[in-house]
């Protein structure tokens, strides 16, 4: 073997380690990450709007100003008692950087009933329901609106989101996604600080291709456990063929439950899914360490690689969770999305793959898989841990 060649394999077995070393961290499903999304469904016509917001609830305490005891309760009792007792400060801080106007006017925010807590993976969010009185509007202050052809009489709404700034310091890279229905318009948007505002009407479906492509990129760059999986596929593949059949069955096993999730046909939970993307980590990267040179998967590969991805495709619907019945408006939405994480899916493959077959032409071939894969093993077998639900 030529020195160039050693040399070679010598890099990339320290650009794959470092990989592996950067993503041996907890699955942001798991653990808080200094980032968040936020959620927004706004809905109404004219001058009557309501908007339904979900924002992670320790990260709302700490933005409101409050004490340890209100952002570090636990237990869903006290955090309902902790956003009754701060209503004023919490609202205070919503109100401030979510906004919504009539015609360029801005509309008027009162918080709606009392505040609830609900799951999103194992991070506790605040639901939070304001209405919108907006001037102009039929029904409202200052008259019917303005002449156009919007059901609503004429005016065009406008949606902005500063929630969670980089400023705050302890939390950076906030999207907020919008759902809305506003005066028979129906659509999303990903708002962040680059571009706060939405204006429903002028959002095209270009934008919104988009904006839910480089969220879907955005995930699968950032979400460890997945790649993971990819890198533990990738070692045990041998031939081009075998890439290629099995990103295949990856990627139509996850399209599907995807899909069906989002639209709110299926519905597993959280607490199965996750630990289970781990188990499925585990897997194939122990029948890699059992190879030896050959695949131990053998004719199995096809359908556990399936299997599997159905199950991660719960992951990526339960990421972006639009998971309930009636998401069927927010299907090119959806699709975007998904195209999204094929497309950086392909890149991470054809990046990855190169390399591993280049280390196999050196004399690291009979040892890289093992030295690989028991990393892979070690960080997955602490994720499965980590997301097994406890003993009630």
């Amino acid at each position: 073997m030529s020195r160039r060649l050693r040399l070679s394999a010598a890099v990339l077995a320290v650009v794959l380690g470092g990989l592996l070393a950067g993503l041996a961290r907890p699955a942001p499903a798991a653990a808080h990450e200094a980032t968040t999304k936020a959620h927004a469904e706004v809905s109404g016509t004219g001058a009557n709007v309501k908007a339904v917001l979900d924002l992670e609830y320790d990260l709302l305490m700490k933005s409101a100003w409050l004490y340890a005891e209100a952002y570090e309760a636990k237990e869903r009792a006290e955090q309902l008692r902790q956003l009754a007792i701060n209503r004023a400060a919490v609202t205070e801080y919503v109100t401030r950087r979510f906004a919504v106007t009539y015609d360029d006017r801005p509309c008027a925010p009162t918080t709606a009933g009392d505040a609830d807590i609900r799951l999103r993976g194992k991070a506790a969010f605040a639901v939070l329901t304001l209405t919108f009185a907006c001037a102009g509007g039929p029904g409202g202050p200052g008259g019917a609106g303005g002449a156009g052809g919007h059901a609503g009489g004429g005016g065009v709404h406008a949606i902005s989101s500063a929630l969670f700034p980089d400023a705050e310091s302890f939390v950076h890279s906030t999207e907020t996604i919008v759902r809305y229905d506003l005066d028979g318009e129906r659509g999303s948007a990903v708002l962040v600080a680059g571009s706060p505002t939405v204006r429903v009407g002028d959002h095209s479906a270009v934008r919104q291709i988009g904006e839910f492509f480089l969220l879907g990129a955005e995930h699968l760059l950032l979400g460890p456990d997945h790649i993971l999986f990819l890198l533990a596929l990738l070692i045990g593949a041998r031939r081009p063929r075998d890439v290629v059949v099995t990103a295949s069955a990856f990627t139509v096993a996850h399209s599907i439950t995807f899909l069906l999730a989002a639209m709110g046909v299926v519905d597993v939970p959280g607490e199965i899914v996750e630990p289970v993307i781990a188990a499925s980590i585990v897997v194939v990267a122990v029948a890699n360490l059992l190879g030896r040179g050959e695949d131990r998967l053998g004719r199995w590969r096809l359908p556990i690689v399936f299997a599997f991805g159905l199950v991660h495709g719960l992951g990526f619907a339960g990421a972006l969770d639009i998971d309930e019945s009636g998401s069927w408006p927010l299907l090119l939405s959806l699709l975007s999305f998904n195209v999204g994480i094929e497309v950086t899916q392909l890149v991470i493959i054809s990046v990855l793959f190169p390399l591993l077959v280049l280390l196999r032409r050196t004399s690291a071939a009979g040892w890289a898989p093992a030295v690989l894969s028991v990393p892979i093993v070690a960080v997955s077998l602490y994720w499965l841990a980590e997301r097994v639900p406890p003993p009630l």
